[in-house]
């Protein structure tokens, strides 16, 4: 009689950039060690959500939620999405807003307004917070941030995914890209999103698992025309040109390590959120090598 074979839950998001990392999981490209998995494909929120109650064996998260599960999980060291002078954007359809404007002037004209954010625990929502301090806003799923805008329920919204390069053709205006600024502020990549493993697994698994999502990763960029061809699928409002530019921005070195520099991009990220009363405790960084 075989041996029953091992499963796990992967949680990722349905976006071209995560269908693109775990393409080669997904149609067994490359060698399982024997496991299996289970695709879990729902949006960041809900991931950073079911990742606070320890849900899902593997799980890509927001890094400000990873704050809120370090004590269950650790991060992966492969699989990171950092934005290199680029990120979530605030957008707005007022013909006034000042975006030619300082940081400063643009902090006081948004003060009162109402922003659509994608989730209270996503990182694109705590940038903002280190941006502007304590703010107005409403939680809308992110693939309904325009169109809460254009209905007027919200006055700005904060994008993520693939509105970063959609936005202009949904006749959106930029008033701040906070990867930009974060660059500015700290020479470093913003850093969005990571995958974490549960802890309680056995080292010998966690290693296996870690290696294996460095072999997806790596396949997808070594067969990049055959592993953009699967994002389509997830590539909202995008086509195959789009597509590949997205996944190039969010799929690169930083996502096969994040190298000390992406591990200082999320040391100083979230010790300026604990200082500024953003986090609850100090968060101690543990990855799975």
């Amino acid at each position: 009689m075989s041996k029953a074979k091992r499963v796990f839950t992967l949680g990722h998001s349905p976006d071209p950039d995560d269908a693109f990392m775990f393409y080669a999981m997904a149609k067994h490209k490359i060698d399982l060690r024997g496991y299996e998995f289970e695709h879990r494909l729902e949006d960041i929120q809900t991931l950073n959500e079911r990742a606070l109650r320890g849900e899902l064996d593997i799980s890509a998260i927001s890094i400000h939620a990873y704050a809120f599960v370090s004590d269950h999980y650790a991060l992966l060291s492969c699989g990171a999405s950092m934005g290199d002078g680029y990120g979530p954007m605030l957008v707005t359809l007022d013909p006034a807003a000042p975006v030619d404007a300082s940081p400063n002037e643009k902090r006081a004209w948004l003060r009162d307004r109402l922003i659509a954010v994608p989730g209270t625990m996503t990182s694109a929502y705590l940038a903002l917070q280190l941006f502007l301090g304590d703010f107005r806003h409403v939680v809308v799923p992110f693939d309904q941030i325009f169109d809460a805008v254009k209905s007027g329920r919200a006055d700005l919204g904060l994008i993520i995914h693939e509105g970063q390069l959609t936005y202009a053709a949904a006749g959106f205006r930029k008033l701040l890209d906070l990867g930009a600024w974060w660059k500015e502020e700290t020479g470093l990549p913003l850093p969005l999103g990571g995958n974490v493993l549960r802890k309680d697994l056995e080292p010998a698994v966690r290693r296996d698992l870690a290696e294996i999502l460095r072999e997806s990763i790596d396949y997808g960029l070594s067969h990049r025309e055959a592993a953009v061809e699967h994002s389509l699928p997830y590539a909202r409002d995008m086509g195959a040109d789009l597509a590949g530019e997205f996944i190039g921005m969010y799929v690169n070195d930083f996502t096969r390590d994040y190298g000390e520099t992406g591990r200082e991009a999320i040391r100083q990220f979230l010790t300026r959120a604990e200082a500024e009363g953003y986090l609850p405790r100090k968060v101690e960084l543990e990855f799975v090598s």
